[in-house]
This record gives structure tokens, C-alpha cells and sequence, in this order.
């Protein structure tokens, strides 16, 4: 009952007419951020921080939190359009996305995109508002050890379901750690692997390399037959998605709602293990494996509805711990304390106004996160009508303008571009470069969860399994690389093992 109370305050704040309009503010512009390429969430907030320091602390969060939620969708669009992913977690949603946006289903794909992320949305705010003190006090004893084995559990299962052979996906995982160990040193700040350039000192540019493998690399594969390619002209139906779609998505985005809700929970593990675990499940469970990266509908929904299912889940630690669960949190915990409100166990009772404010904010965004996409949808599937010789001009310039916003750096665009000749490269030679992407975002957290770990137990290795919840995911690692070998000696997918095939 007074959960019920608290939340009917909090919408009472939350429908204030200039809160609902901060609120459309944080959505329409989190949208856009996350449509272009090389802005997303943690820069979309960053550019819009100064704007909200007079602001009301209830409508600050408010519009901060609909630009996080926000360009968690908008990021989907340009990965099923033209195959750039908008930020991070959408570089998944570009394998099969895309494939459906050639075969003239990108109707479908981004409205199932946006029903999935709206469910995910709404019920891990609902995740949020029932389980956070709970979840709090249990995430307190998710140390170093367990943080290190999830994520290499992440990796693994991700290295054994590459759309390439085995051997070429782990062979990208390894070069993406290797890459992920360019910069500071987080626990000593010595310098590594930078031979004197200022530019890498913070590490090598995710946005340049994410644009330049997914982005460059696709142009210049489709300048190859760009005689041959045809603008896509989709009619109206097919904008619409068929029974069969909702069918097929719908366990999906049930299966990518649970999957984000738990990993939004975890602290310093990112939205985007959530994206690659829902779908490295999605084609374990599918009945047509060999399907996915063709044009799987699953593959969109599951990923897509798991990356907006951390949003409310990953407040958890932020507002009950004080604990960024991913970069753009610490945006909202920063501005959470420009506005004098400390973030922990206090502040439910101390603020409830905010708590319950944002909770009920979040139920409304998402409602107008749909109510506005939904329609701009056919807007969006128009610009595959564009002819190819237009549009990938247009897309380079989106992408360049996209890098240097972020740091303003004439460096990191010709960054971009040596990883777009670089992908071009690995993906005629069948690489799949997603894994790539995905250990270098991990690669400095499993080292320092790995030291920190080693640090607490002085170089003792037995912490790694003297730890419940560590003891927990080294388990399942185990049983997944069982499962994995068995089905080898009884040669099912033995073939794409020894061939593989790449996006």
C-alpha cells in the first residue's frame, strides 16, 4: 500500500505540465542523439548537463533520465538502416537488422524494435520501483571475483556463437583486449602502449572504432557492387509487421526483458553484455541457428528489448548504492549532485519526491518514446529510398561530424577511418568483427576486476571460487564449454565451426 501511495505521489509530480515537457524534451533529443552515429547516451546527456543546472532537481532528472532511456532506442534506427550502430549497444542489432532492411522488412524490424524496447522499458521500471532496496543489498556482495567471471562468461558464450568459425572469433576477442590495454593504467596510471601520443592516453576512441568497422567497412563493401544496388522501395504493408513476426519476437523480447533487468542490476557491467547475450541465447534456442545473421526478426527483438531493459534496472545501484552500473548513470549521478542530492540508502527517504518522481517519469517516457517513433517509422524506412550513390556520402559525413563532436578530434577521424579500411579488410576475409568491438568495451574491466580481486586476496587465486555468486558463473562457464565440446563430437554445427561464415 504505501509503495502504492509513493508511486500516485510521484506520478502527481511526474504529469506537472512543465515536467511532462522536459520529459517529451529528454526523449525527442535522447532519440535523435541515439539515431546519430558517434553521440548516443553518455554524449547526449553530457551535451544537455549545463541546460538543467537552474532547472527544478524533479525536472532535471527527469529530462536527463528520458535522454538515457531515449537514446537507448534511437541507436536501432541507423543499425537496421545502414548498418551504423547509433551507439554501443546497438552494434548487435546491425547483423540481423540490417539483413531484414535489405530484404524491405525494415519496417517491421524497427517497429518490433520499438515494442520490444517500450516492454523492456516499462518492466524494469517496474523492476526497479518493487526490487530496489532488495537488489541493493544483494548487489553489495558482488565483488571483484564474480564481476570478473561474469564477464568472462560474456566473452566465452560470445566467442562460441560468432557468426564466424571459432577460430576467428576468439582470434577477435583476443586482439580487442590487446586493444583494450592501450591508455592508462587504471589502478597505477602508468601509461601503456602509447609510444608518447596524447591522443590514446584515455584509450583508443569506441565511437571511431565502432563507426569504422561497422560503418566505412560497409560502404566501401557495397561501393564494390554499388552498380548493381537499388534504392529499396517499401510499401506500405510491408512497414507493418506480419503475425508470424509478433509470433516469433514475442518470446524474444520476454527472453531479452529478463536478461536486461538482470545485468542492468550488475555495477560496471554495461547494457551492451545484455545485447550480446540475448542474442548469443536467441540463436541457441532458435530451431533455425544457421538463420541468424540473414535477417532473424529474434535477433532484433531480443537484443534491442534487452538494451532498454537495463534502464530502469541499472538505477538500481545508482540511486540506492550511489553506484554508475554503466558510463551514462554517472552522467545522472553527477547531476543528482550538482542539484545537492546524494545518491544511497538515504535517498528514498530523504528525496522522496525525486525517487518517485523519476519512477513515474520513466512509466510515462517510455509511453511517449512509442507514441513518438512509432509513427516516424515509415519517415525512417524512406531513406532506403535514397539511391546508394547519395547516401553513403551523407553517411560519412553523419559519421565524421558524429566522431568530432564527441572530443573534438581531427585525430579520431582518421582513427575512423583506418578502422574502416581495417574492417573492410577482416570482413572479406570472413572476420566478424562485432566480438572485436565487444572485448574491447570489457577488456579494461575484466583486468581490473581481475587485479582488484588479486589485490584483496594478495595474489591468493582461491578468491575466484571462494566467492558464491563467482563459484555461480564459473559453473555455468563450465557447463556452456561442456554443452559446446558435446556438440562438436556429435558434429552439429560442426561444419560452420570449421568454415564459419562472417556477417
Amino acid at each position: 500500500m504505501d509503495t502504492i501511495i509513493s508511486l500516485a505521489n510521484g506520478f502527481s509530480i511526474a504529469l506537472e505540465p512543465w515536467n511532462i515537457f522536459y520529459c517529451v524534451i529528454g526523449v525527442l533529443w535522447g532519440t535523435i542523439v541515439g539515431v546519430l552515429p558517434g553521440l548516443g547516451p553518455l554524449a547526449g546527456l553530457a551535451l544537455l548537463l549545463p541546460l538543467t543546472f537552474k532547472l527544478d532537481p524533479n525536472s532535471a532528472i527527469i529530462m536527463l533520465a528520458g535522454i538515457f532511456y531515449g537514446a537507448m532506442y534511437g541507436g536501432s534506427t541507423t543499425s537496421i538502416l545502414v548498418r551504423i550502430p547509433g551507439e554501443a549497444a546497438s552494434v548487435i542489432t546491425c547483423i540481423d537488422g540490417h539483413e531484414m532492411a535489405k530484404k524491405g522488412r525494415a519496417g517491421p524490424a524497427l517497429v518490433v524494435s520499438a515494442l520490444g524496447s517500450w516492454f523492456g522499458g516499462t518492466v524494469s521500471v517496474l523492476v526497479l520501483m518493487l526490487f530496489a532496496p532488495l537488489l541493493s543489498e544483494l548487489m553489495l556482495t558482488v565483488g571483484p571475483p564474480a564481476t570478473f567471471s561474469l564477464m568472462v562468461v560474456a566473452l566465452i558464450l560470445m566467442g562460441l556463437v560468432g557468426s564466424s568459425s571459432t577460430l576467428k572469433t576468439f582470434t577477435m576477442i583476443v586482439a580487442g583486449l590487446l586493444l583494450g590495454t592501450v591508455g592508462l593504467d587504471a589502478m597505477s596510471g602508468v601509461a601503456r602502449f602509447t609510444y608518447g601520443s596524447l591522443h590514446v592516453m584515455d584509450g583508443i576512441s569506441f565511437v571511431a572504432m565502432a563507426l569504422g568497422l561497422f560503418g566505412i567497412s560497409e560502404i566501401l563493401l557495397n561501393l564494390e557492387k554499388v552498380a548493381d544496388l537499388r534504392p529499396i522501395k517499401p510499401t506500405f504493408k510491408s512497414l507493418t509487421p506480419t503475425f508470424k513476426d509478433i509470433k516469433d519476437s514475442a518470446p524474444a523480447v520476454g527472453r531479452g526483458t529478463v536478461i536486461g533487468c538482470l545485468f542492468g542490476i550488475v555495477p560496471g557491467i554495461s547494457h551492451v553484455i545484455s545485447t550480446f547475450v540475448s542474442y548469443a541465447l536467441e540463436k541457441k534456442l532458435s530451431k533455425f541457428p544457421e538463420e541468424f545473421g540473414t535477417g532473424r526478426i529474434e535477433g532484433v527483438a531480443g537484443p534491442e528489448t534487452a538494451n532498454n531493459a537495463t534502464t530502469g534496472s541499472s538505477m538500481i545501484p545508482l540511486l540506492v548504492l550511489g553506484i554508475p552500473s554503466i558510463p551514462a548513470t554517472a552522467i545522472l549521478l553527477s547531476a543528482l549532485m550538482i542539484h545537492g542530492i546524494e545518491p544511497g540508502p538515504q535517498l528514498i527517504n530523504d528525496h522522496p519526491g525525486v525517487f518517485w518522481g523519476l519512477i513515474a517519469s520513466m512509466y510515462i517516457g517510455n509511453l511517449i518514446l512509442v507514441i513518438l517513433n512509432l509513427p516516424l517509422v515509415g519517415l525512417f524506412v524512406n531513406l532506403l529510398r535514397i539511391p546508394y550513390g547519395y547516401l553513403a556520402p551523407l553517411v560519412i559525413v553523419i559519421s565524421v561530424v558524429g566522431v568530432y563532436t564527441v572530443n573534438a578530434s581531427a585525430y579520431e577521424i582518421w582513427l575512423m577511418a583506418i578502422f574502416g579500411v581495417l574492417g573492410y579488410f577482416l570482413r572479406k576475409m570472413k572476420f566478424d568483427v562485432a566480438p572485436l568491438l565487444l572485448a574491447v568495451i570489457l577488456g579494461d574491466r575484466i583486468e581490473l576486476a581481475f587485479r582488484r580481486s588479486l589485490t584483496i586476496s594478495d595474489g591468493d587465486f582461491s578468491i575466484f571460487i571462494e566467492s558464491t555468486s563467482s563459484v555461480v558463473f564459473l559453473c555455468v562457464l563450465v557447463i556452456i564449454i561442456m554443452l559446446q565440446l558435446l556438440a562438436w563430437l556429435l558434429g552439429y554445427r560442426k561444419k560452420d565451426f570449421e568454415d564459419g561464415d562472417a556477417n
